[in-house]
């Protein structure tokens, strides 16, 4: 490396800043790219099956192995999923601030795997879980439980050293100041969830499948020992990859921009043109290559420089871009949350229903309800191969834009069709019960309820893949493991948001004398209960609408410092249907 230094041999190495383990600059030609991005994929693929091992069928686990009532056993999918993507938001500060993408996510790969062994031992060990059910269903003791959610919780812990960073760690192989992999990196997300669709078409149907028809111990015990063989492909890789070196944290950034500036409220600002060393002879404008921006004002105050050498009594204009666009983006994580809380029911209620039906295939084989998520995944991995071979090209031509659609208009397509979904959700379980209530036993095959699981993958196929883009292609260069955890921040409020609406309706539909979401389903008003989330979605698509009209795209703001790109042609930065 050093005599290809020496000798000028400067054109291929990276411009983006980035480095190898030891800090060195790398060159493009060794390192990055697709080559260093399918040890990430491959292992990312592995992983997802691993982690929707656990959640496709864990409801099934609840009810049926725990003993759990429906309600219950719902929300503790929900809390548990909303913890695993909750902490990225830790992962991401550690991994920015410390350790880096690289070390974060090697720490969090092993408690992962500690994770798997614990659940595993938790479902194999006869004292370790509660004995089937005779006359009565024994419910889990306080040990067995303990020994269970200890290996559940462990996963989600590591989920968020591993989530935010895998990710970001990808999305770094590609060096946006070279044109050819900036046009990469924009297919990388779309190839990035097809590797995920892929891994979670093996969890709902091979290991659902093991789990209810052999038993748990097989159905946790593969993926367990995959996740291990994935974890060796991934530091097989290591030497291909580009790193970034950790900075300041984020957060400490962003706390000093606001600290400094209600610190400095009384101050006036300087004026556009005006020489600031007129206005107070005790304060000098912070200089910095990126002009300040007319939104939120009151941050440039943080810009104020007194006599202090202290870091915590000015920022640089730079930290301020960067607090505001991380602000910025808060409301659309905000209407983003809703849309997360529909994804929940996938898992949960959906699943419950297809227990109530007819899963016979044959003589001699049923398919498990959990099996049915994978018509999800096989329709969202269809649509996103289809957006980005053939869709994103008809609209280049007419949108101009190397996207095709906005990321926002991308969402906002993802949203729309997810509040159809559970309006065709509703209108299913109505039909359901009123032919459960005609007949003694439903002769109703599970692919009844094909309709919504499919409509659900074609609007996840939007959502999913423009909410991972936006989040990271928006945030600040020194900021993206942040921006990545916004993703999961949706995704965790929005689970414990599922859990919050579900016990609220439940308890006061049964005050009123007939629940909606009752143990037994076929007793159930779950049609009313799809409906109100259909309602709620749709208001909350009319305030996405809203919010991503104000959004201006990160490029705009910064457009004194980086060249013209594709973004910029997004006709402002709005949402525009």
């Amino acid at each position: 490396m050093a005599e290809r230094l020496e000798n000028g041999d400067q054109g291929d190495i990276a411009r983006d800043g980035s480095v190898d383990l030891r800090g060195n600059p790398v060159h493009r030609s060794e390192r990055g790219g697709w080559k260093a991005c399918y040890f990430i994929i491959a292992y990312e693929l592995i992983e997802r099956m691993a982690y929707y091992s656990i959640q496709s069928n864990l409801v099934s686990y609840l009810t049926n192995k725990l003993h759990e009532g429906t309600v219950e056993a719902a929300n503790n999918v929900t809390n548990w999923v909303g913890t695993g993507f909750l902490t990225p938001i830790l992962g991401a500060y550690i991994a920015d601030a410390y350790l880096g993408q690289y070390w974060t996510f090697i720490i969090g790969s092993a408690l992962y795997l500690l994770g798997m062994i614990i659940l595993t031992l938790a479902v194999s060990v006869p004292k370790l879980k509660p004995p089937p059910c005779k006359v009565t269903c024994e419910r889990a003791s306080s040990l067995q439980q303990a020994v269970f959610f200890i290996g559940l919780y462990t996963i989600a812990v590591a989920n968020g050293c591993t989530k935010p960073n895998v990710t970001t760690l990808g999305a770094n192989q590609f060096d946006e100041t070279n044109p050819k992999e900036k046009m990469q990196k924009h297919s990388f997300f779309n190839w990035w969830m097809s590797s995920i669709f892929l891994g979670t078409l093996f969890s709902p149907t091979v290991l659902v499948y093991l789990q209810d028809n052999i038993n748990f111990s097989i159905g946790y015990g593969v993926p367990t020992i995959a996740l291990f063989v994935s974890m060796v492909i991934f530091l097989v890789g290591t030497p291909f990859y580009r790193h970034k070196l950790a900075q300041s944290s984020p957060f400490t950034k962003m706390t000093r921009v606001i600290v400094v500036s209600i610190r400095n409220w009384q101050l006036p600002l300087p004026c556009n043109g005006e020489d600031p060393s007129q206005i107070d002879t005790r304060v000098a404008w912070h200089k910095s290559s990126i002009q300040p921006t007319k939104s939120m004002r009151f941050l440039d105050k943080a810009a104020i420089k007194s006599n202090s050498d202290s870091k915590w009594t000015s920022c640089s204009i730079t930290e301020i871009e960067e607090t505001k666009q991380m602000i910025s983006m808060l409301p659309i994580l905000v209407s983003l949350i809703l849309p997360c809380t529909m994804i929940a029911q996938i898992n949960t209620l959906f699943v419950k229903q297809g227990a109530t039906l007819d899963r016979h295939m044959g003589p001699h084989f049923q398919i498990p309800p959990a099996s049915l998520v994978v018509f999800v995944t096989i329709t969202m991995l269809v649509s996103v191969v289809l957006y980005d071979r053939y869709f994103i090209k008809v609209l280049r031509s007419w949108t101009r834009n190397p996207r095709g659609i906005t990321i926002l208009q991308r969402i906002g397509t993802g949203i729309f069709l997810q509040v159809m979904t559970m309006l065709f959700a509703s209108i299913i379980e109505h039909r359901r019960l009123s032919i459960v209530n005609k007949e003694a036993h439903t002769s109703l095959s599970i692919f009844f309820l094909l309709p919504q699981f499919v409509f659900m993958g074609l609007a996840d196929s939007f959502l999913v893949v423009g909410q991972t883009e936006f989040f990271y292609d928006q945030a600040p260069d020194s900021m993206k493991s942040l921006g990545s955890s916004y993703t999961m921040t949706a995704y965790g409020i929005g689970n414990f948001l599922s859990s919050f609406i579900l016990q609220l309706v439940s308890d006061i539909t049964k005050k009123q004398g007939k629940g909606w979401v009752l143990n037994d389903l076929n007793s159930s008003r779950l049609d009313y209960y799809y409906a109100l989330l259909t309602a709620v979605n749709a208001l909350n698509f009319i305030f996405f609408l809203f919010v991503s009209r104000m959004y201006k795209y990160r490029v705009e703001l910064f457009s004194s410092t980086h060249e013209r790109t594709e973004d910029e042609a997004e006709k402002g930065g709005h949402l525009e249907f």
